[in-house]
């Protein structure tokens, strides 16, 4: 297949959450012997934050990172028609303006034989929906929504047997142990601080835990206010600025254990996604406890990481796994053998290519298909 996937973002992933499976499923898809076509803006925000924060040096490394996929930057000019002959599959991330969304679907409304999908990773269905009402999707074949509790959502939306639930997962090409990494750390979080929805959060599952214990901690992201500055440096938390996602694994391998702090938004109303740091943390061989949250889905198994219902569990939890180097190690077999088996890009790529066939020879009578990397 020729496949024409639309990013806000490739090359930046300066608060992208998103662009670590965005670029691995990407790889995969290649590496099954297809051809790969990603568009991105020349003035998106995460692009552009990068360059204004670390400069342009940042970017560079991606290109040569991901062989194979042709990654091409557009603006207001872009010729559709020239952009997707001879697509096969057109794939547009929920984070590409409303325009966009627009002429795409206005190209498969008017005869364009592509399979169109809109790919949904966030949480505004429920928190904005009035966000996600600007988007025209009446031309779209699909929906891939990264939980099944938001694919229930569009089935509410009338989707019916046109949403699927196509969770994100690992690049482990890029996301991986790292043995020769001397382990300086005993904690290391990668996350953004933003703009306050989970400050409470952070506080009690990071930040006092690490100080009562006295442990030597780093934290990277981006959006970190003053206040949350001066918190985590009176922690004695060392911050590291913004951590390029492809330098993440490096970063893990230099830490005895990491933290995962979900947003409230899916705690409250999105229960089974897990942030991708769940995903990546796994792969790279470093142990987790995480804060609340419900895998009601059966992602991971027991063992795979601890979970902590409270700051005063999230101490003891961290000062066993520091402490007990059996259950450490067999937290990380664990996890590597989770995400080996079910949670890989290369997954998720061949789950794509299935929806897209299933897409094309289906009827009205169609069922919904659940890929989430689980037997059924």
């Amino acid at each position: 297949m020729r496949c024409v996937l639309f990013y806000h973002a490739f090359n930046s992933c300066w608060n992208n959450g998103n662009a670590h499976f965005l670029r691995g499923y990407a790889r995969e898809l290649h590496a099954l012997g297809h051809e790969v076509v990603v568009f991105e803006p020349f003035d998106g925000w995460s692009r552009l934050n990068a360059i204004r924060e670390s400069g342009s040096g940042a970017l560079q490394d991606i290109g040569q990172l991901f062989p194979g996929v042709s990654i091409r930057r557009f603006d207001a000019s872009l010729d559709f028609d020239e952009a997707l002959d001879g697509a096969d599959l057109v794939i547009v991330h929920e984070w590409n303006s409303p325009d966009v969304i627009e002429k795409i679907g206005s190209k498969r409304a008017h005869g364009a034989p592509f399979t169109l999908l809109f790919h949904d990773t966030h949480h505004r269905a429920v928190t904005a929906p009035d966000e996600l009402a600007q988007f025209d999707l009446d031309a779209f074949d699909g929906v891939l929504a990264f939980g099944e509790v938001l694919r229930r959502i569009y089935v509410t939306l009338g989707w019916a047997d046109r949403a699927y639930t196509w969770h994100e997962a690992a690049d482990t090409a890029m996301y991986h142990p790292l043995p020769h990494v001397e382990r300086t750390d005993d904690l290391v979080w990668i996350g953004n601080w933003g703009d306050g929805e989970r400050s409470a959060e952070l506080n009690e599952f990071l930040v006092a835990p690490v100080a009562e214990l006295g442990l030597r901690a780093g934290v990277y992201g981006v959006r970190y206010s003053d206040v949350a500055l001066q918190t985590i440096q009176a922690a004695g938390i060392r911050y590291g600025g913004w951590l390029p996602a492809h330098w993440a694994p490096v970063a893990f391998a230099g830490a005895r254990a990491t933290v995962h702090v979900p947003r409230g938004p899916y705690v409250r109303s999105l229960p089974g996604i897990p942030t991708i740091r769940v995903f990546e943390a796994l792969a790279c061989g470093i142990p987790l406890i995480s804060a609340p949250w419900s895998d009601v889905e059966g992602l991971f198994p027991q063992g795979a990481y601890l979970q902590a219902a409270d700051g005063a569990e999230m101490k003891r939890a961290l000062r066993t796994v520091l402490d007990d180097r059996d259950l450490s190690a067999a937290m990380v077999a664990t996890g590597l053998r989770t995400i080996r088996e079910r949670h890989t890009c290369r997954h998720r790529a061949q789950q794509l290519v299935d929806i897209v066939e299933r897409i094309r020879t289906s009827d009205s009578s169609s069922r919904p298909l659940r890929y989430i990397g689980a037997s059924a």
